[in-house]
């Protein structure tokens, strides 16, 4: 498990949120957090992970503490359902790269948009309509 980070800043733009651990810090978009929620909505309620596109405006609104593990981050869409762990969190700065990525090839794959256009999730796998094919 990993020690609460040293440093928890959310820009002045909302859209970055620095996270300071004792020897590294990640600077996490809001668009990335907000579609690698921890929560069930999009971690598929048990079934296949939800493609969450639309996102490239999103903000941060919001960050509360939840007890000594995590905070629950509130974006400008109304998304306020997932928990950051501060394991989750240092696992997004260490992968950020790779979900990033994987991230923009299933929107490109789905014909779908980070632009605002499109702010329907969409179910990955064989779930949810998406005609299959995962999302991870």
């Amino acid at each position: 498990m990993s020690a609460a980070p040293s440093e928890l800043r959310l820009h002045k733009d909302r859209r970055t949120l620095t996270v300071r651990f004792d020897d590294v810090a990640y600077a996490l978009p809001a668009e990335f957090l907000r579609v690698e929620s921890p929560s069930a909505e999009v971690k598929g309620h048990g079934g296949p992970k939800v493609l969450v596109p639309g996102k490239k405006d999103v903000t941060i609104t919001g960050l509360e503490p939840v007890g000594h593990y995590a905070v629950q981050l509130t974006f400008s869409d109304g998304h306020r359902t997932g928990i950051y762990s501060w394991d989750y969190l240092a696992e997004l700065g260490r992968e950020q790269p790779r979900l990033w990525g994987t991230y923009l090839r299933n929107l490109a794959e789905h014909g779908l948009s980070r632009d605002s256009a499109t702010p329907q999730a969409f179910g990955c796998g064989g779930g949810c309509g998406s005609g299959g094919g995962g999302c991870g």
